[in-house]
């Protein structure tokens, strides 16, 4: 899968892209200050579910986080599971 990274004024979203698939999986945020984040939505289409694309979405913007130095909020559920279950993140992690 390849991510790449859409900035809007206030945000942005990561885009998931697989082969053959028109539709991406996305997961948008938005910026809360320079070094916070709120991670807002997950979306998957069914062509991609059960493809770890989801996943990828997340670690991609963990590692984004670690390299630009900010925390995320997770306010999407799903972002928040992912949080969960995977407490290398967590440093990441807001509060």
């Amino acid at each position: 899968m390849n991510i790449t990274f859409e900035q809007t004024g206030s945000g942005g979203r990561y885009l998931g892209k697989a082969d053959g698939i028109v539709d991406p999986a996305i997961m948008t945020f938005s910026r809360a200050s320079p070094a916070l984040i709120i991670i807002d939505h997950t979306e998957v289409p069914d062509a991609m579910r059960g493809t770890g694309a989801g996943q990828a979405l997340a670690l991609y913007a963990v590692e984004e986080a670690r390299k630009g130095g900010w925390k995320i909020i997770p306010l999407c559920p799903f972002f928040h599971a992912q949080m969960d279950r995977h407490p290398e993140w967590r440093d990441v992690l807001n509060g």
